[in-house]
């Protein structure tokens, strides 16, 4: 799991990272976001639109087991939902995900 942070530390300072609701649905929407990471702890409402954005934006879902205080220590700021906008980082964290 630390590596899975430090990778998203890393991604977020390349300016890679979109970052809630809104900013990962309209990637989505741009077709800019690679992946979508969510943290374990949103709701579940919030967990049914993000499977409908990305199924609709065909992007690859993570349902992670890393809570959005972990995420939110690691980026800088307390999110639930994560979106990936460059292929090399989406690439690296489906790995680390496996």
């Amino acid at each position: 799991m630390d590596n899975i942070l430090n990778f998203l530390g890393i991604a977020r300072r390349a300016g890679k990272l979109s970052l809630g609701y809104d900013s990962v649905e309209e990637a989505v929407n741009k077709k800019k976001s690679k992946l979508i990471i969510l943290a374990c702890d949103v709701s579940e409402r919030t967990r049914r639109s993000v499977e409908n954005i990305s199924k609709r934006g065909n992007v690859t879902t993570v349902f992670s087991d890393i809570p959005m205080e972990r995420i939110g220590s690691a980026i800088g700021k307390a999110v639930g939902i994560v979106s990936v906008n460059d292929e090399g980082f989406a690439k690296r964290l489906k790995e680390l995900f496996a």
